[in-house]
């Protein structure tokens, strides 16, 4: 694994996207390696065919995003802090093709996700998040042309 010069970790809402993220501070720290983190803004509500008054429902969406970051903004503080920089990306569009093209132009070697491992209340949230946020770790691994770990969030 001494080849592993650049981490890139998945943000998400899950609560396994800080537990992912954790890795990747470890990994980067032990193998010295450059860490980037993503966020992929996937605005379902901007898209056509939403014809609904979904109001409520874009407004939690909104507050969600707003409280990840806020969280992640924190972490990325204290680790920059400490002297290991984190670099952090903001994409927008769909998820699975943004992490790709970032592979590609930075280089990535490890591409760390929270994986999708729920009980039924759970799997039916991780749902509605795919729908939200079009994410899905499935298409991800698929495509990917780096090695991948995928972090078990522990309740």
């Amino acid at each position: 694994m001494e080849d592993i010069k650049r981490i890139l970790v998945v943000s998400g809402i899950a609560r396994n996207s800080l537990k992912a993220f954790d890795y990747g501070v470890s990994l980067s720290r032990k193998y010295k390696a450059e860490l980037y983190l993503i966020h992929v803004i996937h605005n379902p509500f901007g898209l056509e065919g939403w014809n609904l008054p979904m109001r409520s429902l874009k407004d939690e969406y909104e507050r969600i995003i707003a409280e990840a970051e806020q969280n992640l903004d924190e972490i990325i503080a204290l680790e920059n802090a400490s002297g290991r920089k984190v670099h952090e990306l903001i994409r927008e569009g769909r998820p699975s093709e943004e992490i790709l093209t970032v592979i590609e132009e930075k280089n990535i070697d490890l591409l760390i996700l929270g994986a999708h491992e729920e009980s039924h209340l759970e799997h039916m949230e991780s749902r509605m998040e795919n729908l939200i946020f079009g994410r899905s770790n499935d298409e991800l691994i698929r495509k990917m042309p780096c090695s991948i770990l995928l972090v078990k969030h522990e309740p």
